[in-house]
């Protein structure tokens, strides 16, 4: 069942790779004009508009809600109407876009992505050198840094290579979510059985419902496949019960 997740999680990695097979990353390289941008409005009370970016067949959806700054500018730029230039610095690279808005955030156009030479070199003292070129793109979109690198390593889960810290950014598995599962307890081996955890939903509250029923010693495999299965608390006691654990 993990392995399964996982390699889910990681087809989701692929669509938001943007790169063509084979192609080294460096920092000299720019993707010219071949990332394509639209920005579509709130459409509702509280939503926030969003901005796409795109490249082949991939794409990636950002809100311009603040919880990026490093998109505040794009979000200032997209507010009017027009000829439009924004640019988006990151730790991964640097995207500078230009394009035409027909209103306010509605319009699209097109993107430049340059590598920044100093974060290749430090994910490579970490073992962590992107495979392709479109990896550090990817982790400008999903915004994975070097900080949630040393995080994960610190409790234990280590990234052992790019996908899998874009796995972790995509997917918001941070120090906090780790330590977390951990305390429940639940024995976190690599760094995908926290990848799976988190595709399927799994927390620490829900590994201490099912200790609390009796399920004290189930182990990442096992907790992945009872929560995809829709297993809860209420349910593993009832199982308990039936197979004569008393809970």
């Amino acid at each position: 069942m993990k392995s399964m997740i996982i390699a889910s999680s990681l087809a989701l990695m692929s669509v938001l790779a943007c790169a063509g097979p084979g192609e080294p990353a460096t920092a000299a390289a720019q993707e010219t004009g071949a990332i394509a941008w639209d920005v579509k409005p709130a459409d509702g009370a509280g939503d926030q508009p969003v901005l796409r970016l795109r490249q082949k067949n991939s794409n990636s959806d950002i809100a311009l809600d603040g919880a990026r700054p490093e998109f505040a500018a794009a979000r200032s730029a997209l507010g009017g109407t027009g000829p439009v230039r924004f640019a988006v610095r990151h730790a991964a690279g640097s995207l500078e876009c230009t394009g035409t808005l027909t209103a306010v955030h509605k319009g699209q156009g097109r993107c430049d992505f340059t590598p920044d030479a100093g974060f290749e070199r430090e994910l490579a003292a970490r073992g962590l050198a992107p495979e392709k070129r479109g990896d550090l793109l990817a982790m400008l979109m999903v915004d994975a840094t070097l900080t949630l690198a040393d995080g994960l390593t610190r409790e234990g889960v280590k990234p052992k290579d790019s996908n899998d810290l874009i796995a972790a950014a995509a997917l918001g598995v941070t120090p906090d979510y780790v330590r977390d599962l951990k305390q429940a307890p639940l024995k976190l081996i690599e760094v995908e059985d926290a990848i799976a955890c988190k595709a399927l939903g799994v927390t620490g509250a829900y590994v201490r419902e099912l200790v609390a029923a009796g399920y004290d010693t189930l182990n990442v495999e096992d907790v992945v496949g009872m929560k995809a299965m829709g297993v809860t608390g209420d349910y593993a006691r009832a199982m308990n019960r039936a197979t004569g654990g008393g809970q």
